[in-house]
């Protein structure tokens, strides 16, 4: 593609640094508008300064990877809803064996999890409940929050639905499902276990075991770690709802923060129903004063305050009726990537199983549509026109025809120069505006050598921009997610500093990266 006029070109430079400028410093002193009208105000700039039409802009939105987007927040809404989070809470807490344990352990769930629900939701929920843990056992924060962001950046690879920009390469390539899994599952499952081994060997001593306190379950005291707060934070891409209070049998919320009111005396409940003046776990059960009836709660129960036994039965038919539907809102989940296994459309499939849970829920799905991040979708919306509007003056295009010799992944010395750009630029440019810009381009270079050569450069592009967000702490919404929830954090706050991250990042990613494209293989 030649190069567009001067005139044009100087204008969709421009255009395109400023939405660069705020999707990489939101809060910058000049225009601290944020990301999603940074890439809005791009995205008119391309059409105002006529470097694409009105027609070119609309056409440049690409609705699959909207509706899949969209979908797979819907999705893990319900799952948070059902307590999946809090499962993924307890499975790093449950009969810890010290620092190195719990630290592989993060690296282990945050991967599972980035690779099911996004990386930014699993570090969204998963922060501040790794930070008490740490804090709790005398151990440094640190070396957890860097396993948090690196594991799931790196799980994340794992799947289309792990990252925006691997939903961009599983709509633009048209590779399946199950294609795109087990073509990157090695690289993934052995990137994890290399991060976690570096993890490991730089902060060996910081997590010497004399230093730790058991984290089993038993050991922990009533006040510890509390599941709720597994889920108790807000933010993009699906917003985690507040952590639920003490409720009554029928749904209604009890009416202070401790859920008694003036009738009931609130007990903690022992591991075999009894009620007693402590507990494990803390749980609370509430007895109404002057009732003859003796009042019993499995461990573990959230609510508990009966009058009579109908109050009773009404109490445990909800709970079973609440089971069923976790069980139901599990299993529709799992027929969703059943489907995106068998290589229905993603997008479709997406959006099928985010209506189901609608139904399923059957009342006003509103406050659940009102947790998806529409602002993430608008800087899609926007990001896609200013990508568009830049590859329309030639400059990417340019860059390419310049790289394309010596970047070819027929050679080993190719891949490494491509894996080299690709790390550049989703540092610089962020990685799925890179994918966008040099996605096609890859494609085509390789395709001229074979069609698995083709799918091979989509799924090396997924494999290195997505691990390109862990050198540097700007390198992935995760990373920022992590330092910022760390940061604000009221009781256990740390700060992770830029080049502490650094410290870690730049050869954790390098060695990842190059151990992972040694794996990569399309079928």
């Amino acid at each position: 593609m030649a190069m567009e006029p001067a005139v044009k070109v100087a204008l969709g430079t421009a255009a395109f640094g400023i939405f660069w400028v705020l999707a990489v410093f939101p809060a910058v002193p000049f225009l601290p508008i944020g990301r999603t009208a940074g890439s809005l105000l791009g995205a008119m700039l391309m059409v105002l300064l006529n470097v694409i039409t009105a027609d070119e802009a609309y056409a440049a939105v690409d609705l699959p990877i909207l509706g899949l987007l969209f979908g797979t927040m819907v999705v893990s809404v319900y799952l948070e809803r059902a307590d999946m989070f809090r499962h993924l809470g307890r499975a790093l807490s449950w009969r810890s064996q010290g620092g190195k344990d719990l630290l592989l352990r993060t690296c282990a769930v945050s991967a599972l999890a980035s690779a099911l629900f996004t990386n930014d939701t699993c570090c969204v929920v998963l922060t501040e409940f790794i930070l008490k843990i740490a804090r709790q056992n005398n151990l440094p924060p640190k070396p957890f929050l860097l396993a948090l962001a690196s594991s799931a950046n790196i799980g994340s690879a794992a799947t289309p639905i792990g990252n925006p920009q691997n939903l961009v390469i599983a709509v633009q390539s048209g590779i399946s499902f199950g294609d795109f899994v087990f073509g990157i599952l090695p690289a993934t499952l052995v990137g994890v276990v290399v991060n976690a081994a570096i993890l490991l060997c730089l902060y060996w001593r910081e997590l010497s075991d004399e230093k730790c306190v058991d984290v089993s379950h038993d050991a922990l005291p009533a006040e510890v770690v509390e599941e709720d707060d597994v889920t108790s934070h807000r933010f993009s891409p699906a917003t985690m709802s507040h952590p639920r209070r003490g409720r009554l049998p029928d749904g209604s919320v009890l009416p202070d923060a401790a859920g008694c009111d003036a009738h009931c005396s609130c007990e903690p409940v022992k591991p075999n129903g009894d009620v007693a003046k402590a507990a494990p776990d803390g749980v609370g059960i509430h007895q109404r004063r002057g009732s003859a009836a003796r009042v019993t709660a499995k461990e573990g129960d959230e609510y508990c305050c009966f009058n009579s036994t109908e109050e009773k039965e009404a109490a445990m038919d909800e709970e079973w009726k609440n089971r069923l539907w976790k069980t139901c809102v599990y299993a529709i989940t799992f027929g969703m990537l059943v489907a995106l296994l068998l290589g229905l459309n993603m997008s479709w499939s997406a959006i099928t199983a985010a209506l189901a849970l609608i139904v399923l829920d059957f009342k006003d799905a509103r406050p659940c549509l009102e947790k998806v991040s529409y602002p993430l979708l608008l800087f899609f919306c926007g990001m896609f026109i200013t990508v568009d509007g830049f590859n329309k003056t030639g400059i990417p295009s340019t860059f390419w025809e310049f790289m394309e010799p010596y970047a070819r992944i027929d050679t080993p010395t190719g891949v490494v120069i491509l894996a080299l750009v690709i790390l550049l630029l989703s540092n610089v440019a962020s990685n799925v505006p890179t994918v966008l810009l040099l996605g096609a381009r890859v494609a085509a270079s390789a395709a001229a050598i074979s069609p698995a050569a083709e799918t091979n450069a989509w799924l090396i592009l997924a494999w290195v921009s997505t691990v390109a967000g862990n050198l540097s702490l700007l390198g992935s919404a995760a990373n920022l997610i992590v330092c910022e929830q760390a940061r604000r954090s009221q009781q256990f706050g740390y700060t992770l500093s830029f080049f502490s991250h650094l410290q870690f990042g730049f050869p954790a990613t390098l060695i990842v990266t190059g151990i992972g494209l040694l794996l990569i293989r399309s079928n």
